[in-house]
């Protein structure tokens, strides 16, 4: 199940709000919503929740563990086989394919590769459970006593199956005496809203129109519909994500939750490490705090901390080379700013937004194309080696038949609204709170019908961010 779906706006979403707010207290709220959760996750591939418990249960387990034998060997014996049995769930279910077939490809035998479909929200769920043992044997958070409402901070599904990567320490006074009131209701509401547009009528709207460029025989493709489709993509993946973000967080407001945000406009960067401060944060913070800094961060070996944070960045995103080529292109380019680039950038206002800009469409090239081969013509198409056109004349034809839509996505990739508001609320007369109120009621109805009408007449709506 997906939250840009009929069946969840209109019946799952619903139902699980009545049932919550039916009940009076947390201790019955968490048991609602941790059921509904265990629903969701299981709506598609039921098999793959006995792998998610699994994993609650093992990190519960060595959370009481750390807890009860402070100090000496057996604290850090918790957290290294916390790490070893998490990782290697990941490793067997994301990468073991991934491994044989590239040993297969550098030895010429013919080992049979594993046939393991990839389990939803591995990659978000599994770095959840490893942070709160890691925060737990630091003495960050004190370990969860109960086996309950640990399972309901794991399986959690406004955030389960695509982030943003929720920590323990961030919601664990919540669990027991989250308050909702009417604002934050509504503001959680009027975040779902905005995510779901984002989803429906802009990623959903660019993935199709990318797909005719980028899913084709790149031999006709031109060099500008290589560079409007890769840009396409571009605006998809953001809005894709960011939405999903937006709808997880609106969501959590919904039953009491402050989830962390996720991006914050990455796309007016003015760097590639300006950038991923931008772009998936809570992704950035945990390799920071749980890879980067314990191996030495900035005091010592910085460019091998780098390269290994930006290589486990790549490959966190999936089980093919491109997408470590991926993680390494920032990496080489962080190392770049670091040394030299960065005083640079500095004085040149509007060329390192330019720069940036370029560096992150040139990503989503290689991060788009899991086949090397068609990586390589891809590149070789964008830096001149184009054709004739898929079908030459289309692609003006393209853009002038949806100039309205990609300059309303291009100018809503910056911080517009936020500006926006800040500037009309000192503005507005005491009796404004009122109507803006109402008013924000009307938009989320809009907002849901248009998307709602779209919903109806589309097959394709997938989330980008599930398959990591």
């Amino acid at each position: 199940m997906v939250f840009a779906d009929l069946t969840f706006l209109y019946l799952f979403l619903p139902l699980n709000l009545l049932l919550y707010f039916a009940v009076k207290n947390n201790v019955w709220r968490n048991t609602v919503l941790t059921v509904f959760s265990l629903v969701f996750y299981a709506w598609g591939e039921p098999v793959w929740i006995v792998l998610l418990i699994f994993s609650a249960t093992i990190d519960y387990f060595h959370g009481l563990g750390i807890a009860k034998f402070p100090g000496g060997r057996v604290p850090k014996l918790m957290v290294i086989s916390s790490l070893v049995l998490n990782l290697g769930l990941l490793g067997v279910f994301k990468y073991s394919g991934f491994l044989v077939g590239s040993f297969n490809a550098v030895t010429g035998l013919a080992v049979p590769v594993p046939g393991f479909s990839l389990p939803i929200g591995i990659s978000f769920y599994t770095f959840q459970t490893i942070s709160y043992v890691i925060d737990v044997y630091r003495g960050e958070v004190p370990a969860q006593r109960s086996y309950g409402k640990f399972l309901m901070y794991v399986s959690m599904y406004p955030q389960l199956v695509a982030g943003p990567i929720v920590r323990y320490q961030t919601i664990m006074d919540e669990i027991d005496s989250r308050v909702i009131t009417a604002g934050s209701f509504s503001a959680g509401i009027s975040r779902f809203c905005i995510g779901l547009l984002k989803k429906v009528f802009v990623a959903n709207h660019a993935g199709k129109l990318a797909a005719v460029y980028l899913d084709g025989d790149l031999a006709a493709l031109s060099t500008p519909e290589g560079w409007f489709g890769i840009i396409l993509f571009t605006l998809q993946i953001y809005y894709d994500f960011s939405g999903y973000s937006d709808m997880a967080i609106g969501l959590g407001r919904m039953f009491g939750f402050s989830y962390p945000e996720n991006f914050n406009y990455p796309y007016i960067a003015r760097s590639a490490g300006e950038f991923w401060r931008r772009w998936h944060m809570t992704l950035g913070t945990f390799f920071r705090d749980y890879v980067y800094i314990p191996m030495g961060g900035n005091r010592s070996h910085v460019v091998r901390n780098l390269l290994v944070v930006w290589f486990l960045t790549g490959l966190w995103h999936g089980a093919s080379w491109n997408f470590i080529l991926w993680g390494l292109f920032y990496g080489v380019l962080l190392l770049l700013e670091r040394l030299c680039l960065a005083k640079t950038l500095c004085r040149v206002p509007v060329l390192n937004h330019l720069y940036a800009l370029f560096c992150v469409v040139v990503g989503w090239g290689i991060f788009y194309f899991t086949d090397l081969g068609r990586l390589r013509r891809f590149m070789a198409v964008l830096f001149g080696a184009g054709g004739a056109g898929i079908a030459p004349g289309m692609l003006g034809v393209t853009v002038l038949n949806n100039l309205f839509w990609l300059l309303a996505a291009a100018v809503f990739c910056m911080p517009v609204l936020p500006r926006l508001q800040g500037w009309l609320a000192p503005r507005l007369g005491p009796g404004a709170a009122a109507a803006a109120g109402w008013a924000g009621v009307a938009v989320n109805l809009c907002i849901l019908g248009l998307c709602t009408a779209l919903l109806v007449g589309q097959s394709y709506n997938p989330f980008l961010y599930f398959r990591f």
